[in-house]
C-alpha cells in the first residue's frame, strides 16, 4: 500500500485508472488470458469474454450507476471460478458529500447537498415512489454506502478481501466463495425483520426499526474480523449503524416493533437477548444450550448487570438462566425491576 500512495502522488487525476490497478494487481493477475477487464453498466457485457469460467473479473465503472447492481454481482459471480476475484468500485455516501461541499461554495454547497441526498437517496426507498424513479433515472448515479456494497456483495457468494479509497472511489477486491443467496427481502425498509435464534434452537424472526444501512447484516463476520468487540458487547467503530439509527437505539425505538413478537409468542419480556447465529456461535457450547432452552426476551439481563465484555455478558446471562431455571416469575420480577431502575436512572444503553 506504501507503493500505491508514493505511486498515486506523483500521478495525474486522469490516470486514476493507473493507480487502481496497482491495487488490484496485489491479487490478481489483469494481463492473464482468464482475466476479463471491461467498463459497463450491463451484466451481459460479460457474455463476450472467451472464457466461461474467469479467474478475474474487473470492472472500472462504478456500481453507483448499476440499475440492478445485485443482477450485476450474480452475473459476475456465474462467470467467475470458485477463489476467482472480482474487482469493482463505488463513491460512497460519505466520499459523495464531500464532493459536492468541496465543489461548491458554502453556504450553497449544504443545500445542494441536502437536495441530492433527498433527491438521490430517499426517493429510491419510498415503496409508491420508487418505481418511477428508477424508471426515469435507470438507477443512475445513485447513493450508495460502503455497508450496503460490501453487504450486497457477500449476500451473492463473495467474501471481501480489501478495500482502497483513491480519490472519491473505493476499490474493492472480493473472492467468491458460495453462490449467490438471492434474497428477495433484504434489509432495506422501515422495519426490518432479523433472523435470530429462539427457542429450542429454531430460527426466528425478530422485528426491529432499521438503524443500519441495508445489507448490513451479511458483513457482521466481516466487522468483527476487522473491528473485534468494544465495551457493552457491540462491534467496535461499526459505520453500518447510521446516524439516525444511533437516536433511536439511544431512545429504545428500535425496540418497539419487538411487541409484536411478544404477540406472537416469539420472546418474552424479560429474557436473553436473541441473537444471530454469528453471535451465537461466539458462545461457549454448553451457554448455547442454556439458552435455546427458554424464549429470548425483549429486556435482557444486560440492562440489570450491566458488563462491559462479552465473557461479563455470557457470565451475566448464565446467572439469569440458572436463576430462572428454579423460580422463572421471581426472576423475570427482579431483573425487570433492575434493569428499569437502570434504564431510568442510570441512563443504561446498549450502544
Amino acid at each position: 500500500m506504501e507503493l500505491i500512495e508514493d505511486i498515486k502522488r506523483d500521478t495525474p487525476v486522469r490516470d486514476e485508472r493507473y493507480v487502481a490497478n496497482l491495487f488490484i494487481s496485489q491479487y490478481a493477475d489483469i494481463e492473464h488470458e482468464y482475466s476479463y477487464r471491461f467498463e459497463s453498466t450491463e451484466p451481459s457485457n460479460l457474455d463476450f469474454a472467451d472464457y466461461d469460467q474467469l479467474r478475474c473479473v474487473i470492472n472500472y465503472k462504478r456500481i453507483n450507476d448499476f440499475r440492478f447492481i445485485n443482477k450485476f454481482f450474480e452475473r459476475v459471480n456465474e462467470h467467475l471460478e470458485t477463489g476467482g476475484f472480482f474487482f469493482g468500485c463505488v463513491e460512497t455516501k460519505e466520499a459523495r458529500k464531500q464532493r459536492v461541499l468541496n465543489k461548491w461554495p458554502a453556504p450553497f454547497n449544504h443545500a445542494l447537498y441536502t437536495a441530492d441526498f433527498i433527491y438521490k437517496r430517499l426517493l429510491p426507498k419510498l415503496p409508491v415512489i420508487k418505481r418511477g424513479y428508477f424508471a426515469v433515472t435507470k438507477g443512475h448515479n445513485r447513493v450508495v454506502t460502503m455497508s450496503e456494497t460490501l453487504g450486497r456483495l457477500v449476500s451473492c457468494g463473495f467474501e471481501v478481501v480489501d478495500t482502497y479509497e483513491s480519490g472519491y472511489l473505493t476499490w474493492f477486491a472480493a473472492r467468491k466463495v458460495d453462490a449467490p443467496r438471492f434474497d428477495m427481502n433484504p434489509t432495506y425498509g422501515a422495519i426490518v425483520g432479523l433472523n435470530r435464534v429462539g427457542k429450542d434452537g429454531k430460527m426466528i424472526k425478530v422485528y426491529k426499526l432499521r438503524t443500519m444501512h441495508p445489507y448490513s447484516e451479511y458483513i457482521q463476520q466481516y466487522m468483527y474480523d476487522a473491528n473485534k468487540l468494544k465495551k457493552g458487547g457491540k462491534i467496535e467503530g461499526d459505520n453500518r449503524i447510521t446516524s439516525w439509527g444511533r437516536v433511536l437505539r439511544k431512545l429504545w425505538l428500535d425496540e418497539l416493533p419487538m411487541l409484536y413478537n411478544m404477540l406472537c409468542g416469539h420472546v418474552k419480556l424479560v429474557g436473553v437477548r436473541p441473537l444471530s447465529r454469528h453471535y451465537f456461535s461466539l458462545y461457549p457450547t454448553e451457554m448455547q444450550q442454556m439458552r435455546i432452552k427458554y424464549k429470548p426476551g425483549l429486556i435482557p439481563p444486560f440492562y440489570a448487570d450491566m458488563p462491559a465484555t462479552l465473557e461479563e455478558i455470557i457470565a451475566s446471562e448464565r446467572r439469569y438462566l440458572q436463576q430462572y431455571d428454579k423460580a422463572p416469575i421471581r426472576t423475570d420480577i427482579r431483573y425487570f425491576f433492575r434493569s428499569m431502575y437502570n434504564i431510568l436512572f442510570k441512563r443504561a444503553r446498549s450502544c
